[in-house]
């Protein structure tokens, strides 16, 4: 599995990049490969407030369906409308054109609380 260390997670497998004040967020390579071909990305809304582990959204692949978890608290300031079209994205990129929202945290700081990538793949 591809986990990048320059990367936060968590336990409930989003990943999490900070860009500016900003946090983007997906699903990590493990929950993408687990989940099988996406069919469907349900994301939350532009402007919706998020908390921290509490479900923000759904994945559905042709095996199954799965809630996405709001990996920090905050408001959703952008979705990738681009999944819309092509959830596979999420699958053959999860890192990079497959994020899902991005967040503008009530508080940056609380990354700090989420796994590094070794502590996330020790906890497979």
């Amino acid at each position: 599995m591809n986990h990048p260390s320059d990367l936060k997670y968590a336990s409930t497998h989003e990943w999490v990049k900070i860009e500016g004040d900003l946090v983007v967020t997906g699903i990590s390579d493990h929950a993408q490969d687990a989940l099988g071909d996406l069919v469907y990305v349900e994301m939350p809304e532009v402007g919706q407030h998020v908390t921290a582990g509490e479900q923000a959204g759904v994945v559905e692949s042709v095996k199954t369906a799965s809630d996405i978890h709001a990996p920090v608290s905050g408001v959703v300031v952008e979705v990738n409308t681009a999944l819309e079209d092509d959830p596979d994205f999420v699958n053959d990129e999860p890192y990079g054109k497959g994020w899902i929202y991005k967040i503008k945290p009530n508080n940056l700081d609380d990354v700090n609380a989420l796994l590094s990538s070794a502590d996330y793949e020790a906890g497979l």
